[in-house]
């Protein structure tokens, strides 16, 4: 087997028993990531010495039988939103082209200390505002499954890099879905933590929509990443001071009950992402849990008007501030940017969205009450372009099942695959818990994953 195909977990039980060295995995990506990067263009940047000498180093601690740490020799890639200091940071924007970052991240941070091999970064839409991953800086990227296709946004290139097997780990950001989306369409896992449970920067480290989260190929290698990144920040006033460690262990389902929702209240759900949401559903059966279908009262327009006041307070502001109504600046933005902010500029006032984003949490809250987890799709639809131009912001958005999530957004959500579409695209279902239950979301994922036996199959990779 090609080395770039192992998960993180089965690369770190191998460098422990001295049976691969991070040096030859690491020789590995970088051999697939110049092989697929023509196609899919989803690496803004490569740090090849660094990750060799760093690859070396931690093969010297695992030959001297010295502590690592839980990501040792592990190759990782980071979502270039994620601030490095001393390093670029462009966020997809001509605007930005050159900027060099100030602070590091506090998940980088944790990341190296952990002893990961950071061998690049990956591409986002512009500011992160889109659910699929082009940019007048860096060009289209594409999904590895079918090139004519989006692999996602915001993490597209995260997604991207994981499906290719340029990586073995990857970072995201999620503030409508953009851990998730591209956890969906790449055929990867993808975890979007409850608020605070990651520490953040300013200002989204206090907007409740927005996490930052771990991307893997295993659900077990999604857990390993987030124990490392969650826990207190003293430079963050929202982290939790709770540590709730995760595993992907495999244990029973008996007792687990399952709430299915295949619409949300009217979402338009494509035939085969219904039909492989109902295939989870049968699998969760068959592994013990009880699955019921139910009903929540909420559809993609009730989404929206709850979720645009929002927007309209924290990222719409945002991105206006960066323009700050230069002709020329805005120009530069993207079409999609400028939608965005435009239908962020027009939504009603904060403190109503407040009151409606409360009883929006209501009908969950006691539905939830009778189970453990809801488990519903992740994007109606079976693909987006890779050009998609999202300007139409409804249409776009009307198809995105995430985002109520976001407005929830202190429950935990694991997004896990759930089959091919005729077109040859992964889809996915998303696995909710009740507010900070996060193990019960990892707990049900790594049964749904043995069960299934999916992505964990070794036929389970594109043909690029």
């Amino acid at each position: 087997m090609d080395l770039y195909r192992l998960t993180a977990t089965e690369a770190s039980e191998q460098f422990r028993r001295r049976e691969l060295s991070p040096v030859e995995l690491l020789e590995s990506v970088i051999a697939r990531t110049a092989a697929t990067e023509p196609t899919i263009n989803a690496v803004t940047e490569q740090w090849i010495d660094s990750a060799r000498a760093a690859a070396a180093a931690s093969e010297a601690r695992f030959a001297a039988g010295e502590r690592v740490g839980a990501l040792e020799g592990i190759p990782l890639m980071l979502k270039e939103e994620q601030p490095i200091a001393g390093h670029l940071l462009e966020e997809g924007s001509l605007l930005e082209k050159g900027t060099i970052a100030e602070e590091t991240h506090p998940i980088v941070e944790r990341i190296q200390e952990a002893g990961a091999v950071i061998h690049g970064r990956t591409t986002t839409p512009e500011y992160s505002c889109a659910p699929v991953t082009h940019s007048k800086l860096w060009g289209i990227t594409r999904n590895p499954w079918n090139p004519d296709f989006t692999p996602g946004g915001s993490s597209g290139g995260s997604g991207a890099v994981l499906a290719a097997g340029s990586t073995l780990l990857a970072t995201g950001s999620d503030i409508g879905g953009s851990i998730r989306i591209p956890a969906s369409f790449c055929g990867v896992v993808g975890f979007k933590p409850p608020f605070g449970r990651v520490p953040g920067m300013a200002p989204f480290n206090s907007d409740t929509y927005c996490a930052d989260g771990p991307m893997g190929r295993s659900v077990a290698d999604v857990a390993l990443l987030q124990n490392v990144i969650s826990g207190p920040w003293v430079g963050d006033a929202a982290s939790l001071r709770e540590i709730a460690a995760v595993s992907g262990a495999v244990g029973s389902l008996r007792g687990i009950r399952v709430a299915l929702c295949i619409d949300l209240g009217g979402y338009d759900v494509d035939p085969a992402v219904e039909a492989n949401t109902r295939f989870v559903a049968a699998a969760l059966t068959a592994a013990g849990a009880i699955v019921d279908e139910v009903t929540l009262p909420w559809g993609p327009q009730r989404v929206l008007t709850t979720a645009w006041p929002h927007f309209g307070a924290v990222m719409g502001p945002f991105i206006e501030s960066i323009a700050d109504g230069v002709a020329e600046r805005v120009a530069q933005l993207m079409p999609y940017t400028r939608a965005f902010a435009a239908e962020a500029a027009a939504a009603g006032d904060y403190v109503s969205g407040l009151v409606a984003e409360s009883a929006f949490y209501r009908p969950f809250a006691e539905l939830m009450t009778g189970y453990d987890v809801l488990i519903c799709p992740t994007i109606a639809t079976a693909g987006l372009a890779a050009d998609e131009p999202c300007t139409d912001s409804e249409a776009v958005f009307s198809k995105l099942m995430t985002l109520p999530f976001n407005v929830i957004g202190r429950v935990p959500v694991l997004a896990v695959p759930s089959g091919i579409a005729p077109n040859g695209v992964p889809t996915g279902v998303q696995i909710v818990g009740r507010s900070y239950d996060d193990t019960a979301v990892f707990r049900v994922g790594a049964a749904l994953e043995q069960e299934l036996a999916l992505w964990t199959d070794p036929a389970w990779w594109p043909t690029l």
